[in-house]
């Protein structure tokens, strides 16, 4: 436990953090709802399919 203090403690050195996230507007909605559930969003904007490698063109 004395190891875990130790970690504990050395992490309330760094700075609480801050994020920008932009909000979404969302106006398309997939008109199948088979290929909604299948794309697993109603939203085409939000399928971003995993590439399974770094998406770089």
């Amino acid at each position: 436990m004395k190891n875990y203090y130790e970690h504990y403690r050395q992490m309330e050195e760094f700075p609480v953090a801050m994020a920008y996230v932009p909000w979404q507007k969302l106006d398309k909605i997939y008109e199948n709802l088979e290929e909604a559930f299948h794309e697993g969003t109603i939203f085409p904007e939000l399928n971003k399919p995993f590439c399974g490698r770094r998406c770089v063109k």
